[in-house]
């Protein structure tokens, strides 16, 4: 899995690239057996692997010390609260309070905090606390994945989703891009990530109905692209059955997309008790990624979702921080908190942590 800032990577203030072998537990091992399966006779990465090792154990890592977090504000009421500033929240790391090195809100360019407040102007690279000038341009909009159902659950509403699909994408923000894919038992890409939305509604429009469900098989698949390139990024989900197919499990899936730092949001057609199993899966899933599930089991609720995520890529804020030492080689807790009179009335959601890379 390609690597970069917008995960958690390591020591950048070098910018320099290294192919390593990526890190195996015995659970991300099984995953690079299968993804290996799954992914045979894609193009290499940005780059050529080195002589001996296969490119689904390589590991293209650009290295910085940087995280970034995707974080929604709401009300009791799930209205979303806009016109928050970096001194409203307070970010901690295995407990240890950050230093906040950059705050944006929407699809605004990114401001660089000194420790003085917000700087005038965007991000730039020339001070201690400053992002990288490529990184703080790829922080502006939202690189969006639409990951949509499209097996033989779906041959009597297949029209009905695309129309649903193509609002979300034609209501984007300019400033974002989108991807268009499909699953069953295979993913199939009706169109590349690209700032052109009208490349994505004709994309949309080849899709055709059939086959088993590999939900879990695609949606890795789709991580594994959504992390070739950088910047603040989404996958959306559109499922209308339960996986059948997989060989990867739900809670393997989510754990790569925490690390990666990539929210997951589902839109399930299926009501909350109908399927508890899927249910249950895609409430973890986009919990611990920052993201949100939904249970929408008419085509008008459907369609609402779709705004709310829309609304939501337009109101969160975004993030970022150097780690403060910390010899934690495993899992680092992420805890963002409002601070003020206000805490307690609004709700915070983003990804609970992550995993550094060793």
């Amino acid at each position: 899995m390609l690597r970069d800032a917008n995960a958690h990577t390591k020591g950048m203030r070098e910018c320099r690239v290294q192919w390593v072998w990526p890190r195996v537990g015995v659970r991300l091992g099984v995953l690079a057996a299968v993804t290996a399966g799954l992914w045979q006779g894609a193009p290499a990465l940005h780059g050529q692997v080195p002589e001996g090792l296969g490119e689904a154990a390589a590991l293209f890592e650009v290295e910085v010390d940087l995280v970034m977090l995707n974080i929604a504000v709401t009300d009791q009421r799930g209205r979303y609260i806009q016109g928050l500033t970096p001194e409203d929240f307070r970010i901690t790391e295995d407990g240890v309070q950050q230093a906040i090195a950059s705050f944006g809100a929407g699809n605004a360019a990114p401001r660089r905090i000194t420790r003085t407040g917000v700087r005038p102007g965007p991000v730039a690279g020339e001070a201690e606390l400053s992002i990288p000038e490529a990184i703080a341009g790829q922080l502006v909009g939202t690189n969006v994945f639409v990951l949509f159902d499209t097996s033989n659950f779906m041959y009597r509403s297949l029209v009905y989703a695309e129309d649903a699909i193509a609002d979300f994408i034609r209501g984007l923000d300019g400033a974002d891009s989108v991807a268009v894919y499909s699953f069953s038992r295979n993913l199939t890409r009706h169109a590349n990530l690209s700032p052109e939305h009208d490349d994505a509604l004709r994309g949309l429009r080849r899709s055709v109905a059939g086959d088993e469900t590999a939900l879990y098989n695609c949606l890795l698949l789709t991580l594994r692209d959504a992390a070739k390139v950088s910047g603040r990024k989404v996958i959306i989900v559109f499922s209308n059955g339960p996986d059948n197919a997989s060989a990867v499990s739900p809670d393997d899936v989510g754990a790569i997309a925490e690390d990666e730092g990539v929210p997951i949001y589902v839109i399930s057609t299926r009501a909350l008790n109908r399927d508890p199993i899927s249910s249950n899966a895609f409430r973890r899933i986009t919990a611990r990624t920052g993201g949100k599930a939904y249970f929408a089991k008419t085509w008008q609720r459907q369609s609402e979702a779709f705004v709310e995520i829309r609304d939501e890529l337009a109101s969160s804020y975004t993030v970022t921080y150097y780690p403060e030492a910390n010899p934690n080689r495993g899992w680092r807790s992420i805890q963002v908190e409002l601070v003020g009179p206000d805490q307690r009335r609004y709700r915070v959601r983003t990804r609970a942590g992550y995993r550094p890379k060793l």
